[in-house]
């Protein structure tokens, strides 16, 4: 039985910068975020905004994207979300 899918996101936060992480559920994740409960970088950061959402089929997987993303170049990571809309 497949379990259920992860997802890497990325946030624009108000000063204009990027966030990626992981969740199994975005909603509550983004509402985490914004209630000041997320990552420590996304607090006093917001507004924020959710540009670009990739499944994965499992955390692992999510994991090294995860990775792989933040790996990415400022560029690099505005041309997925161009892509990704």
């Amino acid at each position: 039985m497949e379990g259920k899918p992860w997802y890497v996101y990325l946030l624009r936060c108000g000063d204009g910068t990027l966030y990626t992480g992981i969740t199994d559920d975005l909603e509550r994740r983004l509402a985490a975020h914004r209630a000041g409960k997320g990552a420590k970088y996304t607090r006093g950061r917001g507004p924020l905004e959710l540009v670009y959402t990739e499944e994965q089929p499992d955390r692992p997987a999510a994991l090294r994207r995860e990775l792989a993303v933040k790996k990415l170049s400022r560029a690099e990571k505005e041309r997925l979300i161009a892509e990704g809309k």
